[in-house]
Order: structure tokens, then C-alpha cells, then sequence
């Protein structure tokens, strides 16, 4: 028994119309902003505008990888894809990731030499007001993405918008440490802010890589989301047990197939009748879902992936 997936957002602006405007955007902000701390490092000589330039620059192949992603994702199941391209997503986050901490691992190598070998740095005020306009620029877009992320559980978008959050606080620390250098004459903050930048882009990378890959690799949904579908099948009338449970996230939708219990002596067209109630109970627990009940009788003994489990 299958569905057809209901749509997560509302009929004026669809699920791929959302995701692929606010790809869209990142790009454009990520282009503009890269262009702008280039300057400024040219102009000024940091080392942490440096490193804010090179996320900049990330940012836009990210934000790059995440529109192909999107509109990859958002194409319907073919003969040859019958789950459909969510998992495009989940490739574009993971491309991400390994962005960010290439980018990351290169410019703390930097910073480390920089530490070592201190330069003196030129037009700091010129930096500041950059790394401001920047910071302002970074946190629009933020709010715009979790608007988006809320509204349609895009994988891609979210982390798109790890990146941009990554940039605020990049920019924070690049303002913190020219401040720190034009006011008060530290030679080394700039490289150590740049430092502290790189191991955060790091870890960050990190994390956007371990998300990814519960979805690449099929996870199943946490423990109090199947709970909620054992609980939804119970409660539709004549289901009398259901076990082998399975779940994964498919960027788009969640995949939820279990087998459904009921009376042996039911005829065909009642049991059939039930499956589709308990799987349209089941869709509505989640933003989107695919749900497949497989029926058969109570009590018989077969082999379970339950048992393998236990």
C-alpha cells in the first residue's frame, strides 16, 4: 500500500519553490559578501579577514551545491528513482561539510604561521565597517533560512544555513580581533582570531557531515518518532498488533513501512481497508511521508526483524 506524499507547505508557495528562492538567495548574498571581504583584505592585510573571505568563498560553492542539490531533489519519482531524488539533499550537505573543513584545516595552518611571524596590518577601520555590513548581511539571511527550513525540513537548506550561522560567528571574531589590533595594539589577535575561527569551522564541518550521513545511510528516526507511529497504528480500529517497524529520512519526506496485524478471518477488501486507515494515520505525524503497511494475519510465526534486533 502507498501514498502520494501530501505537500509540506502552503498551495501559493510549494515545498520546491521555497527551497529553491532561498538557494537562490544564498548564492547571491554569498557572492556579493566574498567579493566585498576580498577587498577589505586586500586593503587591509588580515589574516582573519582572510579567513572570513575563504568562508565566504565556501559559502558560495555551498550555496552552488545546494541549488543543484534542491532542484535535483525536487524532481518526482521516476522508473529508475521509484523513492524519488530526496537524498540529493543529503549529497549536497555532505559536500558542504567537506568544503567548510578543507577551507578550515588550510587556513588554521595559516593562522599558525602567522602566530609565528606576525604582520602588521593597514586600514583596520575600512575592515571593521566591512566585517559589520557583513555580520548584518549574514544574520538576514539566517532568519530567512530557518523561515524556510521550519516551513519545509530541507537537509540542504539547513545546512546552507549552518554555514551562514558559521559566518556570523566568523564575522564576530574577525571584528572582535581588528578591534582588539586597531585599539589596542595586539599584534597577534588577528591571527589568533583567525585560529579560533578555523578549529569552529572544523567542528562545524563536522557536525554537517554526521547529519548527513544519518541520512545517507538510512538511520532510522529517533526513538519517540516511532513510538508516535506504533502508537498512531494501534489506535485505528481492528489492528491488533504491528511489528518490524522500519523508518528513514529521505530528505523530502520520511519513509515509514511497518507489518500490520489484524484478523485472519477478515476478508481482503476489510483488512485492506485498515492498512490504508493505519497508514493515513501515520502520515499525519509528519510534515511528509511515504507509508507502506504490509498486512497479515495476528499470531502467525514468522521470521521478524524484531527477533533479529532483539
Amino acid at each position: 500500500m502507498t501514498n502520494t506524499p501530501t505537500s509540506p507547505v502552503s498551495p501559493d508557495m510549494p515545498y520546491k519553490g521555497l527551497t529553491r528562492m532561498a538557494s537562490l538567495v544564498s548564492l547571491i548574498v554569498a557572492l556579493v559578501l566574498v567579493g566585498v571581504k576580498v577587498w577589505a583584505w586586500a586593503a587591509t592585510g588580515s589574516i582573519a579577514l582572510l579567513t572570513s573571505a575563504a568562508d565566504g568563498l565556501v559559502d558560495v560553492l555551498a550555496s552552488l551545491v545546494t541549488l543543484i542539490g534542491v532542484r535535483y531533489a525536487g524532481r518526482p519519482a521516476d522508473k529508475g528513482h521509484r523513492y524519488g531524488h530526496g537524498k540529493a539533499e543529503a549529497v549536497a550537505a555532505f559536500v558542504q561539510a567537506l568544503l567548510l573543513g578543507g577551507a578550515g584545516l588550510v587556513l588554521g595552518v595559516e593562522s599558525i604561521e602567522r602566530l609565528i611571524n606576525p604582520q602588521p596590518l593597514a586600514a583596520l577601520g575600512l575592515g571593521i565597517w566591512v566585517i559589520i555590513g557583513s555580520s548584518l548581511a549574514a544574520v538576514g539571511l539566517v532568519l530567512m533560512q530557518t523561515y524556510v527550513v521550519k516551513r519545509t525540513g530541507s537537509t540542504a537548506i539547513a545546512a546552507d544555513r549552518a554555514h551562514y550561522v558559521t559566518d556570523v560567528a566568523v564575522n564576530i571574531a574577525v571584528l572582535l580581533a581588528l578591534v582588539l589590533e586597531h585599539y589596542l595594539g595586539w599584534t597577534r589577535a588577528d591571527s589568533t582570531g583567525a585560529l579560533l575561527i578555523s578549529f569552529y569551522m572544523l567542528w562545524n564541518a563536522k557536525g554537517m557531515a554526521a547529519d548527513a550521513l544519518k541520512q545517507l545511510l538510512d538511520r532510522e528516526l529517533d526513538v519517540e518518532d516511532r513510538k508516535r507511529v506504533r502508537a498512531a497504528v494501534m489506535s485505528c480500529e481492528g489492528v491488533k498488533g504491528v511489528h518490524d517497524i522500519r523508518t528513514r529520512n529521505g530528505g523530502d519526506r520520511v519513509f515509514v513501512e511497518f507489518h500490520l496485524e489484524v484478523d485472519g478471518k477478515l476478508s481482503v477488501d476489510v483488512g485492506h481497508d485498515i492498512g490504508d486507515a493505519a497508514e493515513a494515520a501515520v502520515r499525519l505525524l509528519f510534515t511528509s511521508a511515504d507509508v507502506t503497511a504490509h498486512l497479515e494475519p495476528a499470531g502467525i510465526d514468522d521470521d521478524r526483524l524484531d527477533d533479529l534486533f532483539k
